[in-house]
């Protein structure tokens, strides 16, 4: 982000909120959900074949190995070229997909799968029990170091090939969110064929049964996609029948915001996955273009990350008051452009079993300053922060490099100064901040979120099993480790009844309020924008992205 940007998103405070989808009553326990129509996620026509896409987006992932990375922008381009075993209806059902069906033992530990015959990879290579073992073998095999998927599959213990389109998936204990996890586009299958004979390819060529193959990948450039004529099993879900309907799809890099926006309003591109919050206004006015902005599933947007085995967070009353000198209306208003929607729940509104009752943080300085006041905070130095004894009261929050200045962080600084809390920002490299985690050498982190479609998102976030070690990549960055809320978050993994799962993550998210690992701030929004005569325009169930196997283009594009 350029200075000019950065101050134009401090100095603003003006704009008008968007429109926020219907409440729906069952996703929530109160408040505000954020629901969908069932049309926004099935093909209702059917499109024109044939064409160019040229879509820009934000930053390069660095590789196309989806299975190995946590980042964001691989949710769509991971339904270009692979499929999954199962996919989620609009309302978070598992459907089939590359598995017809599936059944679970009474025990919770064996799921097996029934597999599609019709399917090949690629390369030619057949789609079977082999190759759902080899990729989930190698999800979970240390030296894959696949430190999202294996957060997501790590009670998986072992398959078994029954037979040739029969799977037997066997887990170390029960775990609901098993199915939900393998819908997310991570988990797309690769060829058992190039995971074996060469796997260091993946990274620029992977091999996947999707409606799209890597023709060129050029990093930080682009990368281009050329149609499969014989795709014919997209999810049952989704109503599209046969392959794709776009010939070509071309990929460009451009992280600078301005430049998506004029070169979608000037043609040059007919997607942007990354439409700059700043130019929505101008987007919605524009007849010739479509915004879209969906609240993804799992965990929101934090503003600040507190590691609670260092003080001053070390203290829950401190960290309470901190998240009360927080203006999250505020700060969202200014990160967004009145595009976010601010929140102090732990869950996104759409993700099943939030309780959008509950709340964290809710700017009151007075609160806030009774807080410190009961934590011995009592004294002022001259330049108006708090002071314990000789101690002051201030932390260090870490962010990359490649974040630029945050303009989140920013403000939080300005927030918090008002109850006598001094945070500073030191800003190192992605290499640097990777040791100081494993060294446990920081303070708090800077703004994040965790994106999954399933609720379990907080056993992952939060959860004491997720705390790195020597031999474990965790992103318990928190460092919490709370008995009762490791108990509650353990047993909603392994219950299937809703009524109790409704009470377990009830009682989670009440006593993450309580305890105040993290302060959540915004829902977790995808903006995206497109040209009119792009048609046929879907969103993946898990994701809230682009699913462009139903997408085609009204214009001819060359």
């Amino acid at each position: 982000m350029s200075r000019a940007v950065l101050l134009g998103a401090l100095l603003l405070t003006g704009c008008a909120p968007a429109a926020t989808p219907q409440a729906d009553p069952a996703r929530a326990s109160s408040g505000q959900a954020f629901t969908y129509d069932r049309s926004d996620y099935v093909e209702t026509e059917s499109g024109r074949p044939g064409g160019t896409l040229r879509i820009s987006t934000a930053s390069d992932t660095g590789t196309l190995d989806l299975q190995t990375i946590a980042a964001t922008n691989p949710k769509w381009l991971g339904r270009l070229m692979f499929d999954n075993l199962v996919y989620l209806d609009h309302k978070g059902n598992i459907t089939p997909w590359l598995a017809e069906s599936w059944d679970i033992s009474q025990d919770g530990k064996t799921y097996t799968f029934h597999l599609r015959h019709d399917v090949t990879f690629s390369d030619g290579t057949p789609f079977d029990a082999e190759a759902v073992r080899a990729n989930l073998d190698r999800v979970r095999d240390p030296k894959t170091r696949a430190a999202m998927t294996t957060a997501y599959i790590a009670p998986y213990q072992s398959g078994r090939v029954v037979d040739r389109y029969t799977f037997e998936a066997r887990l170390s204990e029960p775990y609901t969110p098993f199915l939900n996890v393998l819908a997310q586009s991570w988990l797309g299958m690769l060829s058992p064929a190039v995971l074996k004979k060469s796997p260091a390819e993946i990274a620029s060529h992977p091999i996947g049964s999707g409606p799209y193959v890597v023709t060129s990948y050029r990093r930080q450039e682009g990368i281009v996609f050329t149609k499969r004529p014989d795709y014919a099993w997209a999810p049952e879900f989704l109503r599209h029948k046969g392959p794709a309907y776009i010939d070509r799809i071309e990929v460009g890099f451009v992280p600078e915001a301005l430049i998506r926006y004029v070169s979608l309003a000037s043609g040059q591109y007919q997607l942007t996955i990354d439409a700059p919050p700043q130019n929505a206004r101008d987007i919605r006015a524009n007849p010739e273009l479509v915004l879209g902005n969906r609240v993804n599933l799992g965990n929101p947007t934090r503003a600040i990350t507190f590691n609670v085995s260092r003080a001053p967070f070390d203290d829950t009353v401190v960290r309470q008051a901190f998240a009360l000198a927080i203006d999250r209306t505020g700060i969202a208003r200014m990160s967004g452009f009145g595009e976010f929607a601010p929140t102090g729940a732990f869950l996104s509104a759409n993700t099943p079993y939030a309780d959008l009752g509950v709340r964290a943080g809710g700017a009151d300085l007075e609160r806030a300053g009774r807080l410190l006041d009961r934590a011995g905070w009592t004294g002022r130095d001259e330049d108006g922060y708090r002071t314990r004894g000789a101690d002051r009261l201030e932390a260090t929050v870490l962010l990359t490099e490649a974040a630029m200045l945050s303009p989140v962080v920013v403000a939080l600084q300005a927030d918090v100064k008002r109850i006598g809390f001094k945070l500073d920002i030191e800003q190192v490299t992605t290499p640097q901040l990777t040791d100081r985690r494993k060294r446990n050498a920081y303070q708090a982190l800077g703004p994040g979120y965790w994106h999954t479609n399933t609720p379990d998102g907080l056993f992952i976030v939060y959860h004491g099993k997720q705390i790195s070690t020597p031999a474990f990549i965790g992103q318990n960055t928190a460092m919490l480790h709370d008995a009762q809320l490791d108990v509650l978050l353990s047993a909603a993994r392994a219950n299937s009844d809703p009524a109790e799962l409704a009470r377990l993550y009830a009682a989670a998210q009440r006593r993450l309020a309580t305890l105040m690992p993290a302060v959540p701030l915004y829902e977790n929004h995808t903006l995206i924008a497109y040209r009119r005569s792009l048609r046929g325009m879907v969103y993946d169930t898990s994701h809230n992205m682009p699913f462009l196997t139903t997408a085609w283009l009204a214009e001819s594009s060359s």
